[in-house]
């Protein structure tokens, strides 16, 4: 975690030495969302999702910190676990603490995830303590280009994730654990048409190796995502509604890729073609 905080004050760094004015920014609001889908994997249902950022913005740069959350309507229903004899509630939503800076389109950043479930906030353990003890919580750095920056209208970008730290390991030949460095790499591409605040995005992304996060053993496709977002700006606030679509391709076939026949909430982590609509507010 101290590389990460190293990396966010040479951020700032950047932003104050840049001989553009600088100023005060900052963005919060939150969705109200039918599914949790994160690149391509449903996560879960009904979630309400706070962003909280702030940071300074120059003419071509801009620097972010901030924390985003995911509360489930699942997570909501006090299920009763059984652990030792007794029982406990169960209540997980998740928290995300998210760097990055941009400058000129090229971005970096960091982002740590946690879920509350009582492992240890921070990730950053070996794969055999990881493997002994266990911690739901990930940290992973990224870099990307966005060629938007010199297009309001519309944008091609890319994406690079890596996790660096956190519950994810494999298993060589001898059933010892190492880290998997689970990877995606995202393509995509938006659209706005101004005049009506329409903007129309298609992403393609994939898991270039095996990964216990993503789920596939080799390289694979795991999300082909089309998006549409209408945005109503007033004042000093921003409403937004958007759909998605989004299709996972790895060891796809005829049975999964929508699961009709199978019963029970837990079928959609399985299914292949997912969909979430959602509404936010920004201020």
């Amino acid at each position: 975690m101290k590389k990460v905080l190293v990396l966010a004050a040479v951020m700032m760094a950047a932003v104050f030495s840049a001989k553009a004015e600088v100023e005060f920014a900052y963005e919060a609001g939150a969705e109200i969302v039918t599914s949790y889908i994160w690149r391509g994997q449903y996560n879960g249902g009904l979630s309400f999702q706070p962003d909280l950022e702030f940071g300074f913005d120059g003419e071509h740069t801009q620097f972010r910190a901030g924390v985003w959350g995911n509360i489930g309507a699942s997570d909501w229903t006090f299920r009763k676990d059984k652990g030792d004899g007794d029982e406990f509630t169960r209540f997980m939503p998740e928290l995300d603490i998210v760097l990055s800076f941009s400058t000129y389109g090229l971005s970096v950043g960091a982002n740590h995830y946690y879920y509350c479930d009582g492992s240890n906030f921070f990730s950053w353990q070996s794969p055999e303590a990881l493997d002994a003890n266990g911690n739901s919580s990930t940290t992973e750095v990224w870099a990307g280009y966005n060629f938007g920056h010199w297009n309001d209208k519309a944008g091609l970008y890319f994406n690079w994730y890596t996790t660096v730290a956190g519950q994810d390991l494999v298993y060589d030949a001898n059933g010892d654990p190492k880290r998997a460095w689970s990877s995606y790499f995202e393509l995509g591409y938006d659209y706005t048409i101004e005049n009506i605040g329409l903007t129309l995005g298609a992403v393609v992304g994939m898991s270039p190796w095996e990964s216990p996060i993503y789920g596939n053993n080799k390289f694979a496709v795991t999300n082909i995502s089309l998006k549409m977002n209408q945005e109503w700006e007033f004042e000093h606030v921003t409403l937004d509604l958007f759909v998605q679509a989004s299709l996972n391709t790895d060891n796809l076939n005829k049975y999964n890729v929508v699961l009709w026949k199978e019963a029970g909430y837990d079928k959609l982590y399985n299914q292949k073609l997912n969909g979430v609509a959602g509404l936010g507010i920004w201020f």
